[in-house]
Formats: C-alpha cells, sequence, structure tokens
C-alpha cells in the first residue's frame, strides 16, 4: 500500500512534468532538452526562496516564470539565431547548470523547518500523507484544464499545426517561430513547475536532480500513449499523467526487487525502448500471423 500511495504522489508530481515534455516532443514535434535544466532551476528558485522566509505559493509562481523564461531563450536560440533544436536546448540547459548553482548559492539547499504548501495543508487538520495526494492532485487537474482548454483556442490550434504541419501552417498566416517560442516557453514553465513542487515534496532541491528529466518525462508520455493512444487532447494530457504514475510505479516495483537506485537510469532507459518498440513489434505479429 506504501508503494502505491508513493507512486500516486511522485505520479502526479511528476506527471506535470511528463505534461510539459509532451507540448515540445508531441505537440511541437521539437527534441528539447532544457528540461534537464529548467527542472532544477524550478527546485531551485523555489527553494531558496522559502529557505529565506518566502512564501511557499509565490515560490511556485515564480519557479514557473523561470522556467518560461529558460524555455524563451531556448525558443530565440532556435528561431533567431538559427540554432538547432536539439543543440538550443543543449546549450540552455548547460548554461543553466551555472544559473543553478548562483540561484542556490551551494549544491543543494535543504527545506527542513520551514513552511512549504504541504505545511499550509495539514494546518487545515488534514493528514500529511492525504494532504500530499490532495495537493498534488488539484496541482495536476489544474494544469490539465487550463492546458487543455487553451490548446483548444484559435493560439492553440496554431500551435498544434506548427508541430503537424509548420510549412501548412505558415501558408495560413501563422508565425510558427513564434508559436515555437510560446510552446517552448509553456512547455518549461511547466517543468520548473513541477521542479519547485518536487522541491517541497521531498524536502531539499539538488544540483544534479535534473539529470535524466527529459528521458524520464518522455517514458512517461510513450508509455500512457501506448495503453490510451492520442485521440484526443483531454486523452493525451491525461496518457501523460497516467503514463507517469506507471512509471514511477514500475521504478518503485524494481526497487522492491532489489535493484541499486544506481540501476534506475538504465531501467529508464529499458522502459523507453520497450515502449517505444511495441507498436513495431505489434505490426510485425500481425504480419507474421496473417
Amino acid at each position: 500500500m506504501n508503494l502505491l500511495f508513493t507512486s500516486i504522489e511522485q505520479g502526479l508530481v511528476f506527471g506535470i512534468m511528463a505534461i510539459g515534455v509532451y507540448i515540445t516532443f508531441k505537440v511541437l514535434d521539437f527534441p528539447d532538452l532544457t528540461v534537464d535544466g529548467s527542472f532544477p532551476l524550478g527546485a531551485a528558485v523555489a527553494s531558496i526562496m522559502i529557505f529565506n522566509g518566502g512564501n511557499p505559493f509565490l515560490a511556485l509562481i515564480l519557479s514557473a516564470m523561470a522556467g518560461m523564461i529558460a524555455g524563451y531563450i531556448t525558443g530565440l536560440l532556435n528561431t533567431r539565431a538559427k540554432i538547432s533544436g536539439l543543440l538550443a536546448g543543449i546549450l540552455t540547459m548547460t548554461a543553466l547548470y551555472s544559473i543553478n548553482l548562483r540561484v542556490m548559492g551551494q549544491a543543494n539547499v535543504t527545506l527542513l523547518n520551514t513552511k512549504t504548501i504541504f505545511t499550509y495543508i495539514e494546518a487545515l487538520g488534514i493528514p500529511y500523507r492525504w494532504g500530499l495526494i490532495l495537493a498534488f492532485v488539484i496541482a495536476a487537474a489544474v494544469v490539465k484544464i487550463l492546458l487543455d482548454s487553451f490548446l483548444k483556442t484559435q493560439i492553440g490550434f496554431a500551435l498544434r499545426a506548427t508541430g503537424n504541419n509548420p510549412d501548412m501552417a505558415r501558408s495560413l498566416g501563422v508565425n510558427t517561430d513564434a508559436m515555437k517560442t510560446l510552446g517552448l516557453s509553456m512547455s518549461n514553465g511547466l517543468v520548473a513547475l513541477s521542479g519547485g513542487l518536487v522541491a517541497q515534496y521531498q524536502g531539499f532541491a539538488d544540483i544534479g536532480m535534473g539529470i535524466g528529466t527529459v528521458v524520464a518525462g518522455l517514458a512517461s508520455v510513450i508509455i500512457g500513449e501506448m495503453i490510451i493512444g492520442e485521440r484526443s487532447v483531454g486523452l493525451a494530457t491525461f496518457s501523460a499523467l497516467l503514463g507517469s504514475f506507471i512509471y514511477r510505479l514500475s521504478i518503485g516495483i524494481a526497487l522492491r526487487l532489489g535493484f541499486a537506485t544506481t540501476d534506475l537510469k538504465l531501467l529508464t532507459t529499458v522502459l523507453v525502448i520497450i515502449a517505444l518498440s511495441t507498436p513495431r513489434i505489434r505490426s510485425l505479429l500481425r504480419i507474421a500471423s496473417s
């Protein structure tokens, strides 16, 4: 039961990050590696503000804004400087490592004996564990509903068109460069928001907590899509959340089976490979059986 509760908590809080990854990799078709830097950026901004006595809710807003700025920079490098999307993300991610150290002033910041959003929830008389789940359910639901609504607006359709067929989008008068920058800003804003929540959830922020974030997010998106599919925007964002839960549950089960924490990156890679290979394997099986 403890494993299930932990998987739900982590699945929801990291699910917000997975939704951010969904925007770039699925909606925009943009291989953005900025998230490996914007996730710890959000954690760094939130933790240092809370450590200095700041409001934890305001800290989350500032985390999201910092992530949006990081995504905006990647967008500018790609659209204005004409640097490839992959390289633009790598450059921003690399720069963010130093920026995150500057923000925190050290390699890690602890939030022990500080007021986080969970402190306020617990003050309402809600048991700590249920308070965690309640906070993450609300956060994930708000993010999902707002994103679903946005993607159904005129600008949202333009954003999706930019990812599906940029040439056609340009012929219809869509500023694809602006849409790319907007999508990258939104994506990294959500990733940084997730980082800020995770910092408060874990009780610390660390400079290395963003390593492998993009792979974990991509794994969540692919696993969810493999199970539910991508028939609509609402189902696509829900599948990212479901995939995040299944991914965290799989990692938890692997640890229970005796795998070392140092094996987690390898396990993540194997999960992604299996998820990516499943459609191809299914098609080969259909051909062989026909």
